[in-house]
């Protein structure tokens, strides 16, 4: 049975479909600057930031200082990703369910290396009914020991397995552990060696939820919303949801090591050399510069049937039994440049010699052009990734969480815009000069060790 309160939601919107029809107006909701700042606010104690940009539909999140990086157990945070929307106090799942597919919702749930989102994509006029969902779930402190067993272990199981036949996302995972060791550090899913029943339980993932659903560690993002409009619903909402935590989250400065690990695999090789990178924007040690490297080394082309500009591409085009990439991975404190290789570990021993070159050239400098395509390039790819809807919501929620900043992706093009060619040789010169992290995995006969391609560990 459907509560009143949905059904009285329909009949409002039929009535207003029914006038625009008559009007022969479009139902769509378009505000005048269609801007893609965010406003913020508090409201009931809640960090709370919307931008209202054109378009009929809503992307709701909670956005929590809880993923893998604040874990105080192994596998805490991908238990409590798996606990979202399972009822609340009020709601069995399966009401939630119903109730969710008679409005044309999409409800999901997702874990990252510091962030725990629960999320709600519907239409415009049923915002109160997912403000107060998702103040539901932040209430919701217990949770039913059956459930764990019968779909969270599963889960985690189902997801062990898949990481450890994964080449690229164990290399990658080890790189995180060997560049930060704890923090963000932990991997994103526990490998099947990990003794998650001697961590995971009902319980444990109830004390984990006081922690991450307390208002000083979550915010609340929407976009396609009136900054007034979730300003009301939170206000009314999350009242009755706990202010602080019983147990304090760590938030201690990420500290970079560095370092080489070595994985034997016999599905395939793929190899992760990293460097310290950029924070966020919202955190306090924000460098354009390093997303402007990013895509002068490049390694994958943006433009089809070309090799492309990027000197990482190529690199890569003498070797074709090996793929490139180059990445610039932004946390709330942190960052990582992480350069990917994977495929023929001949072809891969190769290439990754060839990526310290090229690394030595930049710092020595390089044409004008190149630097303005990279520098563009990287502008672009700045405001693509600020301007997708999900991207933007977990960054401006991590962003109010550690500093009240929203994630505003103007300002970030005009930084970009003002990185100098100076700028980009002197974090060449850094990576040389400091300890990389070297991750490999696969053929460790074939793959070289980090000294023998010229690289300090």
């Amino acid at each position: 049975m459907l509560s009143r309160s949905v059904l009285s939601r329909q009949s409002r919107r039929a009535a207003c479909k029914q006038c625009t029809q008559l009007t022969g107006r479009r139902g769509l909701a378009a505000p005048a600057s269609g801007s893609f700042q965010y406003e913020t606010g508090t409201a009931a104690g809640v960090k709370f930031a919307a931008r209202d940009v054109p378009g009929p539909t809503t992307h709701l999140a909670l956005v929590s200082q809880a993923g893998t990086r604040f874990e105080t157990r192994p596998g805490l945070a991908i238990g409590l990703t798996n606990f979202a929307f399972k009822g609340t106090e009020r709601r069995s799942v399966l009401r939630i369910q119903r109730e969710s597919e008679l409005l044309g919702a999409e409800l999901y749930s997702k874990h990252t290396r510091e962030g725990l989102v629960i999320g709600a994509k519907f239409l415009r006029d049923d915002l109160p009914y997912f403000v107060e969902l998702l103040a539901e779930v932040a209430s919701q402190t217990k949770y039913q020991e059956y459930v764990y067993h019968e779909e969270v272990e599963d889960t985690i199981k189902l997801q062990q397995k898949k990481f450890l036949g994964d080449v690229k996302e164990l290399a990658s995972s080890s790189a995180y552990g060997v560049a930060f060791h704890r923090g963000l550090g932990n991997s994103l899913y526990p490998a099947s060696s990990t003794p998650i029943n001697k961590y995971l339980s009902a319980g444990s993932i109830s004390a984990y939820a006081d922690i991450a659903y307390a208002k000083s560690n979550f915010a609340v993002v929407a976009n396609g919303a009136d900054t007034s409009a979730l300003s009301k619903w939170v206000n009314e909402f999350f009242p009755s949801v706990r202010s602080q935590a019983s147990q304090s989250v760590s938030r201690e400065q990420s500290k970079y090591y560095g370092g080489e690990e070595r994985i034997a695999h016999g599905s395939g090789n793929a190899m992760v050399i990293a460097f310290p990178g950029s924070s966020s924007f919202t955190g306090g040690s924000y460098k354009p510069e390093i997303s402007v490297l990013a895509t002068l080394l490049g390694g994958q082309t943006s433009i089809k049937w070309s090799p492309g500009f990027s000197l990482l591409s190529k690199a890569a085009s003498k070797y074709p039994g090996a793929s490139i990439s180059t990445q610039s991975d932004i946390f709330s404190d942190a960052g990582l440049l992480t350069i990917s290789l994977s495929g023929a570990a001949n072809d891969m021993r190769k290439a990754s010699a060839e990526i310290v070159d090229t690394i030595k050239t930049i710092a020595n400098g390089v044409s004008k052009e190149e630097f303005q395509k990279a520098k563009a390039l990287a502008k672009f790819k700045e405001l693509e990734f600020g301007q997708n809807v999900s991207a933007g919501i977990e960054l401006t929620g991590s962003g109010l969480v550690h500093g009240d900043k929203a994630y505003q992706i103007d300002e970030v093009a005009q930084k970009v815009d003002a990185v100098t060619e100076e700028q980009v040789k002197s974090a060449a010169k850094s990576l040389l000069e400091n300890k990389a992290t070297v991750s490999s995995v696969g053929d460790l006969h074939a793959l070289p060790f980090a000294e023998e391609i010229g690289l300090k560990v």
